[in-house]
């Protein structure tokens, strides 16, 4: 679709004339050079009438940004006023909230005003840029206290650190940038932004989430956490904010495969900045440190378990010769009830996967003899850095969370809003393995993650009933959504375990969602996100990892196959010695003939079950079954069969 035509279908109607003239610049543009050559003179008459439109637009955008600031105070006051009064009326939140309602469709006009523009000619945003969070927090308090009437819910932001242990089913989804103002205001209507300190005011380091992801020369641990190898660990540092912040998590998560028992674990403690080099070189404990929480109220057991894993990750980093590989950045707006978790809903913007490592030998240091990298910080989109340096990832990531224990099932409105047109679901993505197959595959990376082939492609689909629309008159808060459950059949294959050294309870966290557990399941997905249809095993020449969950039982059942075709040649191999008994020449051929199939169906089974058993153990893709081989034994064995008929009947017509 040519860009003049989307921009006609996609604008506000009742500011048209305030959109960029792209069909009067590309009509002015064609005009000057129809002659084939392009003047001075054209130049300057051509950036007069450009800077005209961008003014235009500019002015627009400020102006309208203006007034929905000064709306918002407004419905502050109002909202204030109508809480201060014990007697407050029904009527008085409903018109609130429909003014709400009006100032967030507002909202999302004007963030994709300023996308349409920006599309159309990009100097506008380098000049002029607008970030639309800070509304969208104070919004969300706003329509907060109108959902509930005056009663917004209270509690721990922390959501999950003083709470029992619950079980958590998480589903990822991808998330074009068309989508996220419209995504967010839209599940701010059903949960308020989770806001960790209600007294400060919003600024935009408040959502920055920095990790450094450790890895060695070979990338063992990208290839562990790829294939999900059974105790795969990952290892990274993280911190909140900007780099002036001292408080710095160190977090390892282990995989473990369902049939073990066992649940994957998240575990962390935190560590002061400062002390962070000498630890992850061996010069420096967290004993004495930890040992201080007693004084907190930590007890022996707590302390022992913290002990025990700061102790395990140095081990892992000195003896595994880990280092600093990919730096992940984000900013990560969290929806959720404070103190309730049932529901937790997180976006995270503006992902940058950025190199940390000095594997060319230290001809190109980067983060050098320290644990990060200095020259960067939380500005994005990172300027400073080479495009060899970053991976820029086009969309945001969102993660639904529900609570799974006890049949609970997740809201209407979050089954509607997975199955829409603003989010792809994307099972198993990772940000660390993303990161390494985008920025380190000129080294030895030869597995790459099944995502990979479908980022050329465009995720965006036909809009769905379930999308921003202005109140009516008739019913000023209810949208329309489409039916579907896509959460409710979603099973628990992977439930992490996060322990927190701050917490004296377990956040039990499932990270998977849609399964992808076969190789058919796969390719029907691929198949529906590639051109014509085609199903890539390997891309740019190297092996797609496919997520296929491989369980004892397969190993199992293949061991099956395999004695059942030995139980077959052993009743074989017993008819061939009985007719060795015979002693006659009929009954000797016989016995030989079966004999060599026997040994031939022994050969063959062996054969395949070593075939199969490698192709399981390395998960590769293909199909497992034969459907020649026991074609050829059955054939084989008629023949065998026939001969010994036809021989003993010339005997008889030879006797006779």
């Amino acid at each position: 679709m040519k860009f003049g035509h989307h921009l006609k279908t996609s604008l506000y109607p009742e500011w048209t004339f305030y959109y960029l003239a792209y069909d009067d610049l590309k009509h002015e543009l064609k005009t000057r050079t129809h002659g084939g050559h392009w003047s001075e003179d054209d130049e300057t008459s051509f950036v007069e009438l450009l800077e005209k439109e961008l003014e235009k637009v500019f002015t627009f955008q400020t102006v309208k940004s203006g007034e929905i600031n000064r709306r918002i105070q407004h419905s502050e006051k109002v909202i204030n006023d109508v809480t201060e009064t014990k007697v407050a009326k029904e009527e008085d939140y409903l018109e609130i909230e429909e003014e709400l309602s009006n100032i967030i469709a507002d909202v999302h006009d004007l963030a994709k005003f300023t996308r349409l523009n920006y599309s159309g000619f990009l100097k506008i945003i380098k000049k002029h840029d607008e970030n639309y969070d800070a509304l969208i927090v104070k919004l969300s308090r706003l329509y907060d206290i109108v959902r509930t009437r005056g009663n917004p819910v209270t509690g721990n932001s922390s959501a999950g650190g003083q709470q029992q242990n619950f079980v958590r089913n998480t589903t990822k989804y991808w998330v074009h940038p068309d989508n996220i103002t419209e995504l967010k205001l839209l599940i701010l209507k059903h949960l308020p932004v989770l806001v960790f300190n209600p007294n400060k005011e919003f600024e935009s380091a408040d959502s920055a989430i920095s990790s450094i992801y450790f890895d060695n020369e070979n990338f063992d641990l990208y290839l562990g956490r790829l294939e999900k190898s059974e105790g795969a660990e990952a290892i990274r540092l993280r911190w909140y904010g900007g780099m002036d912040n001292r408080e710095i998590f160190v977090e390892r998560k282990t995989h473990r495969e369902d049939w073990t028992g066992e649940k994957s674990v998240k575990a962390r403690f935190h560590i002061k900045e400062k002390y962070v080099n000498r630890y992850l070189h061996g010069q420096y404990t967290m004993d004495e440190t930890f040992n201080k929480l007693k004084l907190k109220g930590k007890s022996d057991k707590e302390i022992e378990g913290l002990i025990q894993l700061a102790s395990e990750v140095q081990y892992s980093v000195l003896t595994r010769k880990l280092k600093p590989a990919v730096r992940t950045f984000y900013n990560r707006t969290a929806f959720q009830l404070p103190g309730d978790a049932r529901v937790r809903i997180s976006l995270d913007t503006e992902l940058s996967m950025i190199r940390e490592d000095n594997f060319e030998n230290n001809s190109k240091l980067r983060s050098g003899d320290n644990w990060r990298r200095m020259d960067i910080g939380i500005d994005y989109p990172f300027s400073q850095l080479p495009d060899s340096d970053i991976e820029r990832f086009p969309y945001a990531i969102l993660e639904v969370k529900l609570q799974t224990q006890l049949g609970q099932e997740p809201p209407e409105w979050v089954k509607e809003l997975v199955q829409s047109h603003l989010v792809e679901a994307v099972p198993k993505f990772s940000k660390f393995v993303h990161g390494v197959a985008t920025l380190m595959e000129n080294r030895r990376i030869q597995l790459l993650p099944f995502w990979l082939p479908q980022m050329d492609i465009d995720i965006r689909k036909p809009p769905s009933n379930f999308r921003l629309q202005r109140p009516s008159a008739s019913n000023p808060t209810t949208p329309a959504y489409e039916n579907g459950n896509p959460l409710s059949e979603t099973e628990d294959d992977n439930i992490e375990v996060l322990i927190e050294p701050d917490s004296s309870s377990h956040d039990v966290r499932s990270r998977n969602g849609p399964q992808i557990s076969s190789l058919e399941e796969l390719e029907e997905y691929l198949a529906a996100t590639t051109p014509a249809g085609k199903v890539p095993i390997t891309y740019q020449g190297k092996r797609i990892a496919i997520p296929v969950r491989v369980e004892p039982k397969v190993y199992f059942a293949n061991e099956r196959t395999f004695l059942s075709w030995l139980n077959f040649t052993v009743i074989l191999g017993g008819l061939a010695v009985g007719l060795l008994n015979f002693g006659d020449k009929i009954s000797v051929t016989a016995a030989a003939m079966f004999t060599a199939v026997a040994m031939m169906v022994m050969l063959y089974s062996l054969g395949t079950y070593l075939w199969r058993a490698k192709k399981i153990r390395k998960k590769e893709s293909g199909s497992y079954d034969d459907r020649y081989g026991p074609t050829f034994l059955c054939g084989i064995l008629l023949i065998a069969v026939v001969v010994n008929f036809w021989l003993r009947l010339l005997e008889d017509e030879d006797s006779s």
